[in-house]
């Protein structure tokens, strides 16, 4: 018997999670198959960025992580006693909250992000401050089910170009660059969004955080190692970005870009997560066998306690109420505009459209009303005006947002840099196959004001549907060909002159005045 018993005895016990557990786990798998269910829209939404977005693919692997840092965790689990808890239904209020500004402002961010921290705060309130705690982390880690890090793009490609063409130099390679584009003997090249690094970092962030938490317990080797995943890959891809344009100097553009793809792809970001952990192996210093938690550290009575179930009952009632908050605003009635003409400028004249390769037509797919017209002076200079107006803005109707605009997502149009606001305009200049050039100066007009900046359109729309005011939304833009011999900005702002002030044009074609 002797030989038995130790060998029994040296097993690992299984955790015994008592009823009161499996009660208070029922309640929070309801919660949230209950809260999936009434943003199924949003879910759904996740649900196809995760799978068709290249960008946000690695969203797909944060649940399955989630759930096996829930897993490591079992054993002190069973230990600590859950409880429901008032204060996390003020977690719950608050991305409840998050939603309806990210629904009513027309911001995906906010409503993803609103919906996520719904669901911490339905863990907070039906498990309570105790196993929050223990499970603080891979709590936290759910955040990363949000898409985000769009705005990264424009300072990764401004970097990227900036690290690539003192490269080229060094190897020899003629190249010339103007904006993002990147020009050699035998070709040119964008440094797009998708060559900015933007998805390989967003990636590595999620990536370096889940390593430093796992395999770490100084805070400062944690901020050390999360500091070199975020630097190396971005130096990686700079290093990328220079071998495509130095293999095409050698070979081909086509060759070079169609190998680069397959490298970036399948093997490049696997070297780099590969090296990075390489790197920091050495300075691992968490035991593989120690406790993720201490379970007698986390216990404490806690107070303001609540009822699990009538946690998870007033967690699904303030969901529904924004949700009704929300149905409020999208409910209130709006007259169509009438039908809106292109207004009379004074000393230019209506002329056809141009049909060749510097033809261009913004984007603007939920507009009620889209025109664009072309404008000639005395001296033979030509202008396009280009007016989008929208009765109310909403889900897949946006003024502003990605691939909306000038530019469209895979566009002909390839944005080379912005240039100095004309008039209080966004500008930008562009190019497409020719090669032809544009430039293009923006204006919107939301809750009576004007301005340039896509942030200040979704404040402005999400002011007049929450507090009332005229929910109609106009896009100006005005458009004319660049060249050595053509004066874009000049013939734009001439124009801008003599039409008149932008809030009085926009208003006057959109039949708001």
């Amino acid at each position: 018997m002797s030989t038995l018993a130790a060998p029994l005895a040296a097993r690992p016990v299984a955790p015994i999670f008592d009823a009161r557990w499996r009660l208070h786990a029922a309640l929070l798998a309801a919660t949230w198959f209950a809260l999936l269910l009434m943003f199924r829209g949003d879910a759904r939404d996740l649900a196809e960025i995760y799978w068709t977005n290249t960008t946000y693919g690695h969203c797909l692997f944060i649940a399955p992580v989630v759930a096996w840092l829930v897993w490591q965790r079992r054993q002190g689990l069973a230990r600590v006693a859950p409880q429901g808890w008032w204060p996390g239904l003020a977690l719950v209020a608050a991305g409840g909250l998050g939603w309806v500004v990210g629904d009513a402002a027309g911001v995906a961010l906010f409503r993803h992000g609103g919906l996520v921290l719904m669901l911490q705060g339905a863990v907070v309130a039906v498990l309570g401050p105790n196993v929050t705690r223990a499970l603080l982390f891979p709590l936290a880690y759910l955040a990363f089910l949000v898409p985000f890090g769009d705005m990264f793009e424009e300072p990764l490609q401004r970097l990227t170009v900036a690290m690539v063409m003192p490269l080229l130099h060094l190897f020899g390679v003629p190249a010339s660059v103007d904006g993002v584009l990147i020009t050699t003997s035998n070709g040119y090249f964008e440094v797009a969004e998708a060559c900015s690094g933007a998805k390989f970092l967003i990636a590595m962030i999620a990536y370096g955080v889940l390593v430093a938490n796992v395999c770490y317990v100084s805070w400062w080797r944690r901020a050390a190692f999360l500091a070199m995943a975020l630097v190396v890959p971005v130096i990686a891809n700079g290093v990328r970005a220079f071998g495509t344009i130095y293999a095409a100097w050698w070979t081909s553009v086509e060759q070079a870009t169609g190998y680069d793809h397959i490298v970036y792809g399948w093997v490049f970001f696997g070297l780099v997560m590969v090296a990075v952990l390489a790197i920091g192996w050495r300075w691992f210093d968490r035991d593989p066998d120690a406790r993720w938690f201490d379970p007698a550290m986390v216990q404490a009575a806690p107070r303001r306690r609540i009822d699990a179930p009538v946690a998870a009952l007033l967690a699904l009632a303030m969901a529904a109420a924004f949700l009704a908050w929300s149905g409020a605003i999208a409910g209130r009635t709006v007259l169509p505009s009438a039908p809106v003409s292109l207004p009379d400028i004074p000393g230019w004249h209506r002329a056809p459209l141009d049909t060749g390769p510097a033809a261009w037509t913004p984007n603007y797919p939920g507009a009620d009303q889209l025109l664009t017209g072309r404008y000639v002076d005395e001296s033979g200079r030509t202008v396009d005006l280009a007016v989008a107006v929208y009765d109310r803005q909403q889900e897949g109707r946006e003024l502003v947002g990605f691939g909306i605009g000038a530019i469209r997502q895979n566009d002909r149009w390839v944005r080379i840099e912005d240039l100095p606001d004309l008039a209080g305009g966004a500008s930008l200049r562009m190019t497409a196959p020719g090669p032809v050039e544009r430039q293009v100066v923006t204006w919107y007009r939301v809750g009576g004001r004007v301005t340039a900046s896509p942030g200040r359109v979704k404040l402005e729309t999400l002011r007049t549907r929450l507090f009332g005011g005229n929910p109609r939304a106009v896009g100006l833009l005005v458009s004319a060909p660049a060249g050595p011999d053509r004066d874009a900005r000049g013939a734009i702002a001439d124009f801008v002159r003599a039409a008149g002030p932008i809030d009085r044009l926009a208003d006057r074609i959109a039949g708001t005045r």
